[in-house]
């Protein structure tokens, strides 16, 4: 085995609330996010109880960035400026590149019952924000999975896994971030070493169970690890777990946050908000 990747930081989420009251789990956001470049937030919404979800995220603009929505139990609505619109289930994937501008709309289609999933927002390079904006829902029985010979089943969102023999690409693939998503499901005494680019940068969330990461870090759930750029991966569980596994190359370009907007410069940032205050945005 070669040198594992060190691990920089293990870290809880922190209790949040967006759009119009939805109590989430902000595991990556705020202060100090050039950390984890070309990424720039991570929330799980993870709850039981309507009045955590029920307000939902009315319309609210985006630029400069794309979302990426997975969703693990429960049902969302899209709708956005440009006339799309979809539902998000059990195992489904929205990915939105909100570049130049999108106005959406993210509402649940329930009113009880258990709302469980993520929302990863990836960084867009500089000449590339202002292109224009795309949606694509990706319905879990489009999203390729496998299962290793440990009985490790990787869900594969985007990049492509590799592990020993095993190779998988995923149903996104992206240029110049070149995002690796997965959602790795470990059994009971199982362990599992993806393969990662060199110099990507790579954080895993533990959100079900406990597993041992790099062999020496017992992790539990809600808890969010940040590796080093370089090395092998080693994730075992004893008990059973499952990860988020995040991975992408850093764009290292300025990153300039207001709100929904992220941009290279506070002068473009001032343009998004007069082109939103203008009726001029997307």
């Amino acid at each position: 085995m070669n040198q594992l990747r060190r691990v920089l930081a293990v870290q809880p989420g922190q209790p949040a609330s967006d759009g119009a009251g939805v109590r989430l789990n902000r595991v990556i956001g705020g202060a100090g996010i050039e950390r984890f470049d070309p990424f720039l937030m991570l929330d799980e919404f993870s709850t039981d109880n309507a009045d955590d979800y029920i307000a939902g995220f009315p319309p609210h603009p985006h630029r400069g960035f794309e979302t990426i929505t997975y969703m693990l139990e429960g049902r969302m609505r899209h709708e956005d400026h440009m006339g799309n619109v979809g539902l998000l289930q059990g195992g489904d994937v929205q990915w939105m590149t909100a570049a130049r501008g999108i106005i959406h709309s993210e509402m649940p289609e329930q009113e009880q019952g258990a709302m469980r999933g993520f929302q990863l927002w990836l960084n867009l390079p500089a000449d590339s924000k202002m292109a224009d904006p795309d949606y694509r829902d990706i319905p879990s029985t489009q999203i390729p999975r496998l299962h290793t010979a440990e009985g490790v089943e990787a869900v594969v969102i985007a990049g492509t896994f590799v592990e020993a023999e095993f190779r998988q690409a995923g149903a996104v693939q992206r240029p110049r971030t070149e995002p690796h998503i997965y959602d790795l499901r470990l059994p009971a005494g199982s362990a599992v070493r993806p393969e990662l680019p060199a110099g990507h940068r790579a954080v895993l969330y533990v959100y079900q169970g406990e597993i041992q990461a790099q062999q020496s870090h017992e992790v539990k759930a809600g808890r969010l690890v940040r590796l080093d750029d370089d090395g092998e991966l080693l994730l075992s569980s004893e008990g059973g777990a499952c990860i988020l596994l995040i991975a992408g190359k850093p764009l290292n370009e300025p990153i300039v946050q207001y709100g929904p907007f992220v941009m290279n410069s506070r002068e473009e940032i001032e343009q998004a908000l007069r082109d939103f205050r203008d009726g001029t945005f997307g």
